[in-house]
């Protein structure tokens, strides 16, 4: 008989207003699923982020089927599971833990998230040279989806230069030598002159952070812009750019997807991504903005 039940929980900080538990609930009541997820939050536990270890150990103990695991826990968790699937081996992070016979396997459901976002939302866009603003947490899981898509070549663009340039190097160890590179903030407006897109991940634009990580008078036509911040959908970025006349991608995909591939990890059983596109649509607009805290942290 198929498993009917499952338990799964969010491991990061600050995490009380999440929208996880609604997404993956909602798509396992629609399924007929018993689905529970909890919140595990450090700072209401008072223990540091190194104690993701421990964590994890009692999630599985207490017979967890799996946990998502965000902001500052990523890269930490992984020197406390039993294998990596090889998207999280990439990129060196991972947010989902499936636990398999008493093991823990990592994975990572940014990357595929983004790139299954921008499949859907981007079809056609020509990826021959891409500005990334963000080369954080966020940033390499977008960076390594958007090689993988097929772009040409990715600059990177952060406020902390050695952070950019290391996401460049693993990038390039992975995809080829040349795939990725960095610049200054200063260099901004000469290469989104000659850019196809521009891919934004930095926090500038969520409710926390309102106005425009980078002067308006950039933006041009020509140019689509692809942004992960999905609180509010539409950010001010996004409207500037949609005024301007160009192709825009808003963050609320990639959450979507990457929430689908979670919930298809755990369960074995095929999510609806489009009910749940739906879904944090009305949550959205549903739930008030100071309130909601994005797992997709940079």
């Amino acid at each position: 008989m198929a498993k009917d039940s499952y338990l799964v929980g969010l491991i990061g900080s600050g995490i009380g207003p999440s929208l996880s538990p609604a997404l993956h609930e909602r798509e396992a009541d629609r399924q007929g699923l018993r689905y529970l997820y909890r919140l595990i939050d450090i700072d209401t536990l008072g223990v540091p982020p190194e104690a993701v270890g421990d964590l994890v150990r009692a999630a599985r103990d207490l017979g967890f089927d799996g946990l998502n695991i965000t902001h500052p826990c990523k890269q930490l968790v992984i020197g406390h599971l039993d294998a990596l699937a090889p998207q999280a081996e990439a990129l060196g992070a991972v947010n989902t833990v499936v636990f398999d016979d008493g093991r823990a396997v990592g994975h990572n459901t940014d990357a595929t998230g983004f790139a299954a976002s921008f499949a859907r939302g981007l079809p056609d866009a020509p990826l021959d040279r891409v500005v990334q603003l963000g080369a954080g947490g966020a940033g390499a899981a977008v960076a390594h989806a958007t090689l993988t898509l097929g772009a040409g070549r990715v600059t990177l663009v952060d406020a902390l230069p050695d952070r950019a340039a290391a996401l460049a190097g693993s990038l390039n160890r992975h995809f080829g030598d040349g795939r990725a590179t960095t610049a200054a903030l200063a260099e901004l407006p000469g290469l989104l002159k000659r850019a196809h897109g521009l891919v934004h991940a930095t926090p500038t634009g969520m409710a926390a952070h309102p106005g425009m990580p980078l002067p308006a008078e950039l933006l041009h036509p020509g140019l689509w812009i692809a942004e992960v911040v999905y609180r509010p959908l539409q950010t001010e970025l996004l409207r500037t750019a949609r005024e301007l006349g160009c192709a825009t991608l808003d963050g609320g995909g990639m959450a979507v997807f990457q929430a689908a591939d979670a919930f298809r990890l755990f369960t074995g059983r095929e999510p609806d991504s489009a009910r749940m596109l739906a879904d944090i649509a009305e949550l959205a607009d549903t739930v008030p903005a100071a309130n909601v805290k994005q797992e997709v942290r940079t």
